[in-house]
């Protein structure tokens, strides 16, 4: 439940604004210390504990960090349905042992019939379910072709052993959790709606904590996508399925499209905090410029002084979110069709220059904040998993379906979801998408472009070691957790489970609004930051993270966040 706290230049009136919410805990909102999960050879973090074991059995028999990254991919396709795909896409970050980095984009591209204006209505105003549910929703699917680029280029493991386990999993089954219940039976009439042929997701009565879920279809799939690889889901009876469930619900994906599909290796985001090295996603991410432009906003000031969740350390991360985020709508979109001014953004100058103007006695109106002036120009349902193997090769994987069970749409024959993801295209630039981020032109649709994301999975190294491997779901909010998490590390000296758990805030520049996970800040806190002019809306779980830090003993330690059913497993 939301509850909003707003602006009132009268103390007590404030007061008994805030004494309606019921904050609870201490600065923070620790959940308290663990220091139980570190482990010497490799770990695995993931949103659901059954991929997590798929991960780790694949790191005990011998294969490296790219190899379990391939099979807890496929197994969240099975066990955790509401984000985990190869209906999707995503973004990889790795680094190798010797400090290689590298990151790969597959991402969804919108179909080769797509149009500018193709969600648009008569007189040219947003039609928002048209792009949030059913089958026009869809993009071109990626992940299948990101696991296979992924394997090629650094595999060790054959593919059919890495496809295995998601195959046994779907054939056989697994108890669902009480979440995942809850989840299927709040969601049963869309599934209903959007799947009048049946589906494997709904059942006649509801499900209950430990019900087993069969997909056989989806079985059926990936035995196709372990004998093939990329052609056993992008030809044949795979496409073919899928091609049918275009014509059966009007979506716009063709034999084409899916034959064209292919994943890109990039040059990943470098840049520096302090004495760390951050490593992550670029464009079509504005994940990893957006996180490194917030890194450097808030580096000049003592953070670690202030405290987490001090009144000033929140106020001076807002003011730098409202900046980013008025800079993200402007300038970020897919680099293959726009020219991206990475390096404006990221130019130190140019960072300071955007926290010039912000004042300590009151909040920054966003109406008053616009993208910046560059010279010399040139929910939130997502997953993430992190894994490091006994080598030090490390892998950051942030994958999607956009939305919770993206369109609805699970492909008959198929048993796999499809996404949402034409959503995060600006549909009607300047109009805000299901996550209220407002996009511009360099993020319009178009034949075969990749949508902007805010997926930033990210390796940080210290001393030309790796540090920290992160990432997390969330939509919108994703670059703020990301950013919270990393700064809780380094700058409040939290071990990684703390600093995943600490409670988070959120600014996105428009809406004008600061929003606050429930117990995230203190009674005084809240009332400075009110009475300075920010209007805080209380709202629930912000992130899922997942991470991994590697200790100064040379232990990995896990983060798996207690939001979810998320687990982290070591050796």
């Amino acid at each position: 439940m939301l509850k909003i706290l707003k602006v009132n230049h009268f103390f007590a009136v404030a007061t008994a604004l805030f004494i309606t919410v019921a904050f609870s805990g201490c600065v923070g909102g620790q959940l308290g210390q663990d220091n139980s999960n570190e482990y010497r050879n490799g770990m695995v973090v993931s949103a659901n504990e059954l991929a997590s074991r798929v991960g780790l059995n694949i790191l005990k028999k011998g294969g490296n960090a790219i190899d379990a990254a391939v099979a807890v991919q496929f197994a969240l396709a099975v066990v955790y349905p509401n984000a985990g795909n190869i209906g999707g896409g995503g973004f990889m970050v790795y680094r190798g042992a010797s400090g290689e980095t590298n990151s790969l984009d597959f991402r969804e591209t919108a179909p080769a019939i797509a149009s500018r204006d193709m969600y648009l209505d008569s007189v040219g105003n947003p039609i928002v379910d048209k792009s949030l549910e059913g089958h026009l929703a869809s993009g071109v699917p990626g992940s299948v072709a990101g696991m296979v680029a992924a394997h090629e280029k650094y595999g060790k493991l054959k593919w059919a052993d890495l496809i295995e386990p998601a195959i046994a999993l779907a054939k056989n089954g697994f108890k669902v959790s009480e979440q995942q219940a809850g989840e299927f039976n709040r969601r049963k009439e869309r599934f209903v709606k959007n799947n009048p042929q049946g589906t494997a997701l709904v059942k006649e009565t509801d499900w209950l904590e430990d019900d087993v879920l069969l997909q056989p279809e989806l079985a059926a799939t990936l035995e196709k996508i372990r004998d093939k690889g990329q052609a056993g889901f992008y030809e044949g009876p795979v496409a073919d399925s899928l091609l049918a469930e275009m014509r059966r619900g009007g979506g716009i994906i063709s034999a084409e499209d899916l034959k064209n599909y292919k994943a890109i290796w990039r040059k990943p985001i470098v840049g520096n905090y302090k004495e760390y090295r951050i490593v992550t996603m670029p464009p079509p991410s504005s994940g990893g410029i957006a996180l490194i432009q917030l890194l450097k906003s808030v580096e000049p000031y003592p953070l670690k002084r202030w405290g987490l969740n001090s009144d000033s350390t929140v106020q001076l991360m807002v003011e730098a979110e409202r900046r980013v985020y008025a800079d993200r709508a402007e300038y970020l979109g897919d680099p293959d069709f726009y020219k991206v001014p990475q390096v404006q953004l990221l130019n130190d100058a140019y960072i300071k220059s955007r926290m010039a103007n912000f004042n300590w006695a009151y909040a920054t109106p966003s109406s008053e904040i616009k993208a910046g002036v560059l010279k010399g120009a040139e929910h939130e349902e997502t997953t993430h998993f992190s894994i490091v193997d006994r080598d030090g090769n490390a892998v950051s994987v942030t994958t999607t379906l956009n939305g919770s069970y993206g369109s609805s749409v699970v492909v008959k024959g198929g048993g796999f979801l499809l996404n949402n993801e034409m959503d995060d295209f600006s549909v009607k630039p300047g109009s805000p998408n299901m996550y209220g981020l407002v996009g511009g032109e360099a993020n319009a649709i178009a034949p075969g472009k990749r949508m902007l994301s805010s997926m930033a999975p990210t390796i940080v190294e210290k001393d030309g070691k790796l540090f920290m491997i992160v990432g997390t779901p969330g939509g919108s909010t994703i670059i703020t957790s990301v950013f919270q998490t990393i700064v809780n590390v380094i700058e409040f000296n939290k071990n990684m489970q703390s600093a995943v758990n600490a409670k988070k805030f959120h600014h996105q520049w428009l809406p004008d609004t600061l929003y606050v996970e429930k117990g995230a800040l203190d009674s005084i806190t809240t009332l400075k930051l009110i009475n300075k002019g920010y209007p805080i809306l209380e709202r629930g779980s912000i992130g899922r993270v997942d991470a991994i830090l590697k200790t100064k003993w040379g232990y990995y330690q896990g983060g798996a966040d207690k939001r979810g059913d998320d687990k982290a497993l070591g050796w």
